[in-house]
């Protein structure tokens, strides 16, 4: 089971150029908004990577106002978790679990949660946090990562099995985040 204390949510590549052409992209965009509203109502560290920002652009404005303190890291590497910034900064959070998101799943976020599970890490995608070009490359990834042992999940589940509790005001805050 996750736990906030142990957690640690990283947004994968969602820049402007690869949105544009990803499957879904409102669904994505849209769930994306939640999840990082309610892991920041549940106090859990947030990760932003951008694969080659010079080239295609940074992290899309639907979600960069909810991010306002967050510095995305700039990698060249598919894999967030081979790019030495990322993993330093990933490091020194000292969290365990690790909750994926962003695009594209058969491709950097795949190879990031190969090399975290490889590294010993728990880790967590999220089905309807995740996006490629089309669905056959998104399930394709989805797949991937199930085989290679991690939990393939969703928002919503992910966002109360770390609240833990049906009451008070971090429940009443999620509770209206998902609605």
């Amino acid at each position: 089971m996750l736990e906030s204390s142990r957690s640690v949510l990283m947004v994968i590549d969602v820049q402007e150029k690869l949105s544009r052409v990803m499957h879904q992209r409102e669904r994505l965009l849209d769930n994306l908004g939640r999840l990082i509203r309610g892991i920041q109502v549940l106090e859990v560290p947030i990760m932003v990577t951008e694969q080659y920002p010079d080239g295609l652009g940074r992290t899309v404005p639907e979600i960069t106002p909810l991010l306002t303190e967050i510095t995305p890291i700039p990698k060249l590497h598919f894999s967030a978790y081979r790019e030495p910034a990322c993993r330093k900064a990933f490091e020194a959070l000292g969290r365990h679990q690790v909750i994926l998101c962003g695009i594209e799943s058969h491709i950097c976020v795949y190879q990031t949660a190969a090399d975290l599970v490889n590294a010993g890490y728990e880790v967590y995608v999220l089905a309807d946090g995740v996006a490629s070009r089309t669905p056959e490359n998104c399930a394709v990834g989805l797949n991937l990562m199930r085989d290679i042992g991690a939990e393939v999940t969703g928002v919503e589940t992910v966002l109360f099995e770390l609240l833990e509790v049906g009451s008070g005001d971090k429940f009443k805050a999620i509770s209206k985040i998902v609605k």
